[in-house]
């Protein structure tokens, strides 16, 4: 099956949600090429940058699962190759 590079951009704003995003990303953690989160205190949130290489499906489960937590924002960019 064909997959794509994309890079899911997360904001975390209600930390009571954090572990079942780190379920949800650890359930797609096959896919997962690497990720980086920052704790930003100033503001109170976290800023977490998610490299996938996957099926567009697959891409777009994972994000859909992910906007749906309570406090979460997030935007997914999909490579053009």
């Amino acid at each position: 099956m064909e997959t794509r590079v994309a890079l899911m951009g997360i904001i975390v704003e209600n930390r009571d949600s954090v572990a079942r995003l780190n379920s949800l990303l650890h359930d797609y953690g096959e896919h997962i090429i690497g990720r980086m989160g920052l704790p930003y205190a100033k503001k109170g949130i976290s800023v977490i940058s998610v490299a996938i290489d996957a099926p567009e499906d697959t891409i777009n489960a994972l994000s859909g699962k992910l906007g749906k937590l309570d406090g979460i924002s997030i935007k997914t960019v999909y490579s053009k190759i």
